[in-house]
């Protein structure tokens, strides 16, 4: 009872908030509804960054520049993104090392070869390989930072639980206590069951590892204040990575039966022209639906949580507040189900995948 009251305080607490900040929004952009940009508002959070917003004061931004570090055509270059000015539209032009450089969408450009146009026309996987326009842009940004954070923690995490275990031989308290039933359920209800009791220990930190990572970097993305807030997982680029490295661990795992499997598989001969090129396909489009598959649920989640806000200013109206902060509530509830959730399928296909590659032919 006394949970429940204190959940209807804060949820009064939070929709009071909300309607002061919607009615204030209306107020001083009446009859102006360009001024708030939705889209803008969603890639801003969605996309990857150069610098953390951390709050705005007297109307002026209070940001976290991180550093831009750049291999150029003089070699490599190192600077503040705060020298950008926190422009993001190529109006500020910052020199360094010989070169000219211009941000626009969080790309960074040489100032002589950017073409807004080409930008605009190129689609969005194509755009960070327009090399020809742009250095090689290995910067400490956002999602960096976060994957940096998520490191931290971990660390943080297991190695004194590591010690915990080496020092106590009696059942685990605390940090080891609240991790071992996480861990035994990575253990049996994921490895055994798909890679085999007789070789999942070799792939249990490998796992444990991904499973973590992305769980930890998952929560961090739910968090909108510094230092979390990176959406991590939903970046295409990271989930794509995630999905090579489970594609590398499973070919090289891969036995004989199962390379036996894919390029000669127990079909008559005749049959291998067709069915050896579908074998072949689908070792790709595994790794390929893993990347999509967890990128766009926490990118789907995002994008609902920020339009919810967004009513409350694009109706210029703080009685919509109420019904978007309830929804907003209640998705961020889900979210941290999901959060856990994609973790775990992720982790549950590696296993899987790996567990093919390295199943014994039946007898």
């Amino acid at each position: 009872m006394k949970f429940a009251t204190q959940s209807l305080r804060s949820l009064l607490v939070l929709m009071v908030v909300f309607f002061s900040f919607g009615e204030v929004f209306a107020q001083e952009n009446e009859g102006d509804a360009s001024e708030f940009d939705p889209k803008e508002l969603i890639n801003g959070h969605v996309w990857d960054s150069h610098e953390f917003h951390i709050a705005d004061w007297d109307g002026h931004p209070i940001t976290l520049a991180l550093p831009v570090i750049l291999w150029t055509d003089n070699g490599l270059t190192v600077f503040s993104s705060a020298r950008f000015e926190h422009d993001n539209s190529a109006s500020v032009v910052v020199e360094e090392n010989g070169n000219k450089f211009v941000r626009y969408n969080e790309h960074i450009f040489y100032a002589d070869k950017f073409d807004k146009e080409k930008f605009d026309n190129t689609s969005t996987m194509g755009r960070p390989f327009l090399y020809e326009d742009r250095p090689l842009d290995f910067s400490i940004t956002k999602t960096v930072f976060s994957m940096f954070l998520t490191l931290t923690l971990q660390l943080l995490i297991f190695i004194p639980a590591a010690k915990h275990y080496k020092k106590n031989k009696k059942a685990p308290r605390g940090l080891a206590g609240f991790l071992e039933p996480l861990i035994l359920f990575v253990r049996n209800d994921i490895a055994i069951p798909n890679i085999g009791v007789k070789k999942y220990q070799k792939y249990m930190p490998f796992l444990l590892s991904v499973f973590f990572f992305i769980w930890i970097n998952n929560l961090i993305g739910l968090i909108p204040f510094f230092p979390f807030s990176g959406n991590v997982t939903g970046n295409i680029a990271f989930t794509m990575v995630m999905a090579l490295i489970v594609f590398i661990v499973t070919i090289f795992s891969g036995n004989k039966h199962y390379w036996g499997h894919i390029l000669a598989p127990d079909v008559p001969k005749p049959l291998w022209i067709l069915m050896i090129p579908i074998e072949i396909v689908g070792m790709f489009t595994k790794p390929f639906a893993l990347m999509v598959r967890l990128f766009a649920n926490i990118t789907a989640g995002h994008i609902i949580i920020l339009s919810l806000f967004g009513l409350i200013f694009i109706f210029e109206s703080a009685f919509i507040s109420p019904v978007s902060i309830v929804f907003v509530l209640f998705m961020s509830v889900l979210e941290l189900l999901v959060a856990a959730l994609q973790a775990y399928v992720f982790t549950l296909l590696a296993a899987l995948f790996i567990g093919q590659a390295v199943e014994e032919a039946h007898e």
